[in-house]
C-alpha cells in the first residue's frame, strides 16, 4: 500500500487508543451507579436473555468462570439478580436480573450512550452511521 494511509498506524493501535478512551469515558459514569465494569457486563448479559448457569454466562461476556462469581454475589445482594435453583436440575442455578437490575442497567447504558452521542457529534451524521455500521460488521460477537 502507498499513499496517505501507509502513512496511518495500525488497526489494533487505533482500536486500542478508542477503547482505552472509551472505557475512561465510562469509569465516572459506573461510578456514579455504583455498579463496576465486570457488573454492568453481566448486567447487559442477563438484559438480553436469562442464563442457565454461571458457566454460560461467563463464556458469553468472555470471563473465568470463577472471577465472576464475586460480582455476581454483589449483585444479588444488591437485589440486582436473582440465582435460582433450575427446577430441572438443582445443580443448575439459573440467572436473571430484577427489576431493580433491569432499571439500574438502563440507566447506567442510557448515562453511557449519552456520552457516546457527545463523542460521535463530533461526526458528519453520514460518517457516524458508517462508523457504527462498520463497528458492528467487524464486531467479532456479530460474525
Amino acid at each position: 500500500m502507498t499513499g496517505p494511509e501507509s502513512d496511518r498506524p495500525d488497526l489494533a493501535a487505533m482500536a486500542a487508543r478508542l477503547a482505552r478512551s472509551l472505557v475512561a469515558a465510562e469509569r465516572p459514569v459506573l461510578a456514579a451507579h455504583d455498579v463496576s465494569m465486570w457488573g454492568y457486563v453481566v448486567l447487559g448479559a442477563l438484559a438480553d436473555e436469562p442464563m442457565r448457569t454461571q458457566a454460560a454466562l461467563a463464556r458469553a461476556i468472555g470471563a473465568d468462570k470463577t472471577r465472576i462469581i464475586g460480582t455476581l454475589d454483589e449483585l444479588q445482594e444488591r437485589a440486582l439478580i436473582e440465582r435460582e435453583p433450575d427446577p430441572d436440575d438443582r445443580r443448575v442455578r439459573l440467572l436473571r436480573l430484577t427489576p431493580a437490575g433491569r432499571h439500574l442497567y438502563a440507566a447506567v447504558r442510557a448515562d453511557i450512550r449519552a456520552g457516546e452521542e457527545r463523542l460521535l457529534a463530533g461526526l458528519a451524521e453520514a460518517d457516524r452511521r458508517t462508523f457504527l455500521r462498520v463497528l458492528r460488521r467487524l464486531d467479532p460477537a456479530d460474525g
